[in-house]
């Protein structure tokens, strides 16, 4: 069974080690999104225990298509009564790249106007259309004149964990998080600080991935190959007790802080829905007045890159955070994500990597600094 995962830009290779990891075959890189081949439990597989993806589709046709005419018959004579019953429910997403079709909407209005007619020709009956929670969600790719028509397998995106009780504002995507903690090469063997948490999304992530905990296997919102006709409950069953069974202790430290007191209270809240009040601590303090464990450590922060900020206030901000890093966290690897890099130059401090990435629509740098201790750090800063 071929697949597309889609994932975020600048995180495709973390996706494809972690695909490899559970077992999928034919791994190949696309632009935010891998490919590759497994069977039906490995789908059930992949979309529980995948920290980096945002859908798993299953492609199950492709065609071309040169005006709407030819667009609908062709999503007309898809037999669609295979995946979804006459009284079940549909939803259409669409996404148009070319000069034939350029109007994405319009895409999903066809493709829903072919799946319905030919249900009610068939059965004098025709399913309706959730959008929020369908029975089949239906995923439409058109590149010019050709159009991939996948079955989403996951419904909502996998980056709904369920676990988020409360939240700041601007809370930080949990695949974006899970792809900087893996991009960070944290090998899981110091403690891991997030001294700016807001909501707790890294710190979260942070403990799933040291711990092995499968991501979405107590996802609230389910997923949508669960109301498919060839859904197999006892398989599902199955692959979430071998997820839980690969289960692990993390003792050597997790610890956040924010100086809002609103924020510390979100991250609890969001801890406790997670199931991980035993491997996270959480303190409401300053940044400039925390305190870490001895070195080595991983120290990882999504400042506030606001665009009412001005480049003044921002740069003031960031040398602050520099000041911290090299007065504080001596012998730690520190990783800032900023929309804002021409303000994170007064960090002053030398970057060992800059990694694209994006945060919702927000082009940002994921900058790592090496906080050696003695003479290292001192010729870094020159």
């Amino acid at each position: 069974m071929k697949l597309i995962v889609k994932t975020l830009a600048g995180l495709e290779e973390v996706l494809a080690s972690e695909l490899q990891l559970l077992g999928a075959e034919n791994i190949e890189l696309g632009t935010r999104s891998v490919f590759c081949e497994t069977d039906l439990e490995g789908v059930y597989r992949l979309n529980i225990c995948l920290s980096t993806a945002l859908r798993i589709l299953i492609p199950i046709v492709r065609f071309e298509a040169e005006d709407e005419t030819e667009l609908y018959d062709c999503m007309n004579e898809i037999p669609w009564e295979k995946y979804v019953s006459p009284t079940g429910t549909i939803a259409v997403d669409a996404i148009a790249q070319g000069e034939v079709f350029r109007h994405s909407h319009y895409i999903a209005l066809k493709t829903k106007d072919a799946v319905v007619d030919r249900f009610r020709s068939l059965f004098d009956v025709r399913p309706n259309v959730d959008i929020n929670f369908p029975d089949l969600r239906i995923n439409v790719h058109n590149n010019d004149k050709t159009f991939t028509v996948s079955l989403d397998s996951s419904g909502t995106s996998l980056h709904r964990r369920g676990y988020r009780e409360e939240g700041e504002e601007a809370p930080l995507n949990e695949v974006l998080a899970a792809g900087m903690i893996r991009l960070s090469q944290w090998n899981k063997d110091c403690p891991f600080i997030d001294p700016m948490c807001g909501s707790g999304t890294l710190l979260i992530e942070a403990a799933l991935f040291a711990r092995n905990i499968a991501p979405n296997k107590n996802r609230k919102d389910g997923f949508c190959f669960q109301r498919w006709p060839n859904f197999q409950p006892e398989l599902l069953k199955k692959v979430r007790n071998e997820s839980i069974s690969k289960e692990v202790p993390f003792n050597i430290g997790i610890y956040g802080g924010d100086i809002r007191e609103s924020a510390t209270r979100a991250t609890k809240a969001n801890i406790r829905s997670a199931g991980l009040l035993d491997t996270i601590s959480i303190e409401t303090r300053s940044f400039e007045k925390s305190i870490p464990p001895p070195p080595p450590g991983i120290l990882m922060v999504n400042p506030p890159y606001d665009a009412r900020m001005s480049l003044e206030d921002a740069s003031l901000f960031y040398k602050k955070l520099g000041d911290k890093f090299k007065s504080g966290y001596e012998g730690y690897q520190a990783w800032v994500i900023t929309g804002n890099p021409e303000a994170a130059k007064a960090i002053g401090l030398r970057t060992s990597r800059k990694i694209p990435l994006f945060n919702g629509n927000i082009a940002c740098k994921f900058l790592k600094f090496e906080m050696y201790s003695g003479t290292k750090k001192v010729k870094n800063e020159k």
